[in-house]
């Protein structure tokens, strides 16, 4: 639900002084008029403060639980491991805070559906962190596809793939819901869904290791129920060092997008169909910044969110889906 006063500022506390939240919160904040990050805790209180000193940011705390008992706050961002999202919001939830969570929003799918319940039960927003899914490119890509300019899907395959050679890096740790698939791969499999018009089935997938229990890399085969098919490819360690990409192809043409996820570095969305070829272009606003006036909208207007807690099931739901067919445990809550 909205809050009553609409021309209140949204007042978001940071649960960790981690390196995203800059990018990722604080300065998007910086260039909002509805948004003011009030406050971050962490587990070390000097490591807050400093955190807090050098981010302009009020109130620091020594501890998770401070930062969700403070009053002044309306929100939490959540930019946890992996294995700590379910947990924390759920408290931020019951200390009546809307919740902005990092992606993956849990550790497997049947985590995300008892958090989504839970979400369910409150008047609090929920929302995954998937900034790149509220950047017009990707609206774009959308349009495009729904208008038939493109014919029958036939084939829909996304990547992300970025080098991580620091093997010590809590993105590799499975007691923290750590693999490639939970960190790169979330996009690659939510572009594949957001894109690909429906929920697929895994057909097939093959990882990379790290260890018996880590992936490094990940391919896996999928079909949508309308027949088409897909591929998503995510790697943190492998031959195939950078890629963020999206190929939709159908009947009657055929769509290619250069960094979806990230377009305010660098982008290129090329379309050859019936009506010709030609490139399109975006503005470079960061997708952080979309993200965080979604945010914002929702809580202070009651706006809808894209990436809801019950989309966050469908996307766990194929992650879990890729594990287990390509012979890896699920990842498990910390």
């Amino acid at each position: 639900m909205p809050d009553s006063d609409a021309s209140a500022l949204l007042r978001i506390g940071i649960l960790g002084a981690a390196r995203i939240a800059p990018m990722a919160l604080i300065k998007p904040a910086n260039g909002s008029s509805e948004v003011v990050v009030g406050a971050v805790g962490a587990r070390d209180a000097t490591r807050a403060s400093d955190f807090a000193a050098k981010h302009g940011i009020a109130a620091a705390y020594g501890s998770y639980e401070e930062l969700i008992a403070d009053p002044e706050l309306d929100a939490v961002y959540i930019p946890l491991p992996n294995g700590l999202h379910g947990r924390w919001t759920r408290a931020a939830l019951d200390a009546g805070k809307h919740v902005l969570c990092e992606k993956p929003f849990t550790a497997n799918a049947a985590e995300a559906a008892d958090v989504a319940t839970y979400a369910a039960a409150s008047d609090r927003v929920v929302m995954e962190a998937f900034h790149y899914r509220y950047h017009p490119m990707a609206l774009r890509i959308e349009q495009i596809i729904a208008s038939g300019e493109l014919g029958r899907l036939e084939r829909v395959e996304t990547a992300l793939c970025f080098p991580l050679p620091k093997f010590s890096d809590i993105r590799y740790d499975y007691s923290l819901a750590g693999g490639a698939t939970m960190d790169a791969g979330c996009y690659a499999v939510h572009m594949a869904r957001t894109f690909g018009g429906g929920e697929p089935e895994v057909v097939s997938a093959r990882a990379k290791l790290r260890d018996h229990q880590i992936d490094r890399a990940m391919t896996a085969e999928l079909k949508f129920p309308g027949g088409h098919t897909g591929r998503v490819r995510c790697s943190m360690w492998s031959a195939n060092l950078f890629q963020m990409s999206a190929r939709v192809v159908g009947e009657r043409g055929e769509l290619r997008a250069m960094n979806p996820v990230m377009p305010q570095l660098f982008h290129r969305l090329a379309v050859r169909s019936a009506a010709g070829k030609r490139v399109e272009r975006f503005p470079r606003r960061p997708t952080y910044s979309y993200q965080l006036d979604a945010f914002a909208g929702a809580v202070l207007r009651g706006e809808p969110v894209k990436t809801s807690p019950a989309d966050a099931v469908q996307n766990m739901t194929v992650i879990d889906a890729i594990y287990s067919a390509a012979g890896l445990p699920l990842r498990e809550p910390s």
